[in-house]
């Protein structure tokens, strides 16, 4: 999923996006790969937009 996709809003709630960035740090054994790395950035751009979005609803 590119980052730019992610500006429009994110398909999961940060909660769901939380729970695959701590799996991901469980299947990695606390050690992220230069791949996992990457799948991290990614989530973590992704929670970002989910946080965004549910503070806009909110308001």
């Amino acid at each position: 999923m590119s980052p730019l996709s992610l500006s429009h809003g994110s398909v999961r709630s940060a909660a769901e996006v939380n729970e695959a960035i701590r799996a991901l740090w469980l299947r990695a054994g606390g050690s992220l790969s230069a791949r996992e790395r990457a799948e991290y950035e990614l989530l973590v751009v992704e929670w970002a937009a989910a946080i965004r979005d549910e503070i806009v609803k909110a308001a």
